[in-house]
């Protein structure tokens, strides 16, 4: 088992690498992956930090090398400058870029989200999923990453506020024209739990119709926690009714 998506100290996790390793080494993992932000999200690391990141990382697969695979990966943002070596990179959006050089959070909140789409899409919930997932089908270009982060994020906050419907045609119109594209490259999907850890959504997304359609078009999933704190690493693995169709052997 494994579980390449989580966050430590050096960006905006709870635990230090080390706290992280010797949980998932507790939990029976056989691989671990940490992939803290890269600079370019509000959350991340410096490229001073990321350089002192990597030799902690370094430090650790030699610590625990026979007893757990450590991995130094990166959740690199769609706008991100840090492209320096890692093992595996989760290539994300978080915000979109706006023409006055300012910028929508995706996932900060449900009313920052909402404050962003009032003020830069006329408050057409549709034009955002439209801009969202325009970025989304340049992920894998934009940012070289080996597995597509968290594919609809936009919908952290849709149980609890319900803003858009998600059946609406232009915007599953808008996630099948990103997921077209995004299949062309081959880089598996994530599923992705950590908004269920933290309390936002009961299922992992991408949601089930979406997973569903990328399955049904050749497409790869593996399971990511996405997890902030040691107590979250490899949560809710066991909940996905499609989980035999995800990928059994670690992709990096």
């Amino acid at each position: 088992m494994f579980d390449l998506h989580m966050h430590t100290t050096f960006s905006d996790g709870k635990n230090t690498p080390e706290e992280m390793v010797e949980e998932a080494l507790r939990r029976g993992l056989d691989t671990v992956g940490i992939s803290d932000h890269s600079s370019g999200d509000p959350c991340g690391m410096t490229l001073e930090e990321s350089a002192a990141y990597r030799a902690e990382i370094a430090r650790l697969k030699e610590k625990y090398a026979g007893r757990i695979r450590v991995l130094c990966g990166l959740e690199r943002d769609f706008l991100t400058d840090d492209f320096g070596p890692y093992d595996y990179t989760i290539g994300s959006v978080h915000w979109l870029a706006m023409p006055d050089d300012r910028h929508v959070s995706i996932d900060w909140t449900a009313e920052k989200l909402r404050e962003g789409t009032q003020k830069y899409f006329g408050g057409d919930w549709y034009a955002l999923a439209e801009a969202y997932y325009a970025a989304e089908a340049q992920v894998v270009e934009v940012t070289k990453c080996d597995i597509i982060g968290h594919f609809d994020l936009m919908t952290k906050f849709i149980e609890q506020d319900p803003a858009f419907d998600t059946a609406h045609p232009r915007y599953v119109k808008a996630w099948r024209q990103a997921c077209e594209a995004l299949l062309k490259t081959g880089k598996p999907f994530e599923v992705n739990t950590g908004a269920m850890s933290r309390g936002y959504r009961t299922q992992p997304y991408p949601a089930r119709e979406i997973r569903q359609y990328i399955l049904s078009r050749g497409g790869k999933l593996i399971l990511s926690s996405d997890a902030h704190a040691r107590e979250f690493i490899a949560y809710g693995f066991e909940e996905p009714e499609d989980r035999a169709s995800y990928l059994a052997q670690c992709p990096v």
